[in-house]
C-alpha cells in the first residue's frame, strides 16, 4: 500500500486494519516512525516515499524513480501497445511497472522522454501554470525564412481548440533545419504549425525539458536513471 499525502493515523489505521482510535496509544508509545523518526502527532502528513514503521514491522518502503530515455523514431509513448514497441519494453529496471510516461511524443518523433513513479513532479513538469520549456529540431521539405520566425513567435489560432498558441521560439539553422523551444504542448503542435506554411515535416526530435537534456552519451533506446532533488519531507 501507498501513501499519497495522507494524515499518518489514518494510514497506520488503514496498513495494520485497526480502529483509528487504536492508533493514538501507538502514537503515544513512540513505536511509528517515519523516516526512522518516531512521530506521536498522528496528523502528521506522509507521502508516497516517505519509509514508515509501526513496532519494527515496515508498512511502506518505496523510492522514487526518474528516467531519461532516449527515445527512437518507431517506438510509442504507451505501457502497452499490441503493434508497435513501447519505450517500456525499452527499460531494463524492476520497477519500470510503476512508471508513467512525462510528456509523449509521437509515434514518429524522436529524442527526450522522461518516466517516474512520482506524480508530484511529472505534474510540475506538465502542468502549463509551469511553462516549462521544451527544446526541438526539426526539419522540413522546403527552405525556411523570415515569415516563420514572426508567425511562431506571434502564436497562431488553432481552430479546433479555439485558442492562440503560445510564442514559440523558432532559429533557423540551415536552409530546412531549425530549432523550436515551446512552453506548451498541443496536439501535433510543431506539425501543425508548419502546415500552416504547407510545409511537411520530415523529422522532428525533442532534446530538453527544462533542465533536463539529451546528450550524445545515449544512443536511442538507452535510458539513464536521474538524480532529483526531494523538496524536503511533508509537514502537517
Amino acid at each position: 500500500m501507498h501513501s499519497k499525502h495522507s494524515r499518518l493515523d489514518r494510514f497506520i489505521a488503514k496498513s495494520c486494519q485497526i480502529p483509528l482510535k487504536s492508533v493514538k496509544p501507538l502514537l503515544a508509545r513512540g513505536v511509528i516512525t517515519v523516516n526512522g523518526v518516531p512521530v506521536n502527532d498522528g496528523q502528521w502528513r506522509v507521502c508516497e516515499f516517505d519509509r514508515i514503521e509501526c513496532q519494527g514491522t515496515m508498512l511502506q518502503h518505496r523510492s522514487p524513480l526518474y528516467l531519461l530515455l532516449h527515445k527512437p523514431v518507431g517506438v510509442v509513448c504507451a505501457t502497452r501497445d499490441k503493434q508497435h514497441t513501447t519505450v517500456l519494453d525499452l527499460i531494463d529496471h524492476p520497477a519500470k511497472d510503476e512508471l508513467h510516461i512525462v510528456g509523449r511524443l509521437d509515434l514518429n518523433t524522436s529524442g527526450l522522454v522522461l518516466l517516474t513513479n512520482d506524480g508530484r513532479w511529472s505534474r510540475r513538469l506538465t502542468a502549463p501554470e509551469s511553462k516549462v520549456p521544451k527544446r526541438y529540431q526539426v526539419r522540413v521539405k522546403d527552405p525556411l525564412d523570415d515569415r516563420y520566425v514572426q508567425a511562431f513567435a506571434e502564436g497562431m489560432y488553432f481552430e479546433t481548440e479555439n485558442i492562440v498558441t503560445a510564442p514559440v521560439a523558432l532559429t533557423i539553422t540551415s536552409a530546412t533545419t531549425a530549432d523550436l523551444v515551446l512552453t506548451e504542448g498541443k496536439y501535433h503542435q510543431i506539425k501543425r504549425m508548419f502546415g500552416r506554411f504547407r510545409n511537411p515535416v520530415l523529422a522532428l526530435h525533442r532534446s530538453a525539458v527544462g533542465s533536463y537534456e539529451l546528450d550524445d552519451s545515449l544512443a536511442p533506446g538507452e535510458f539513464r536513471l536521474l538524480e532529483v532533488p526531494r523538496d524536503g519531507r511533508h509537514s502537517r
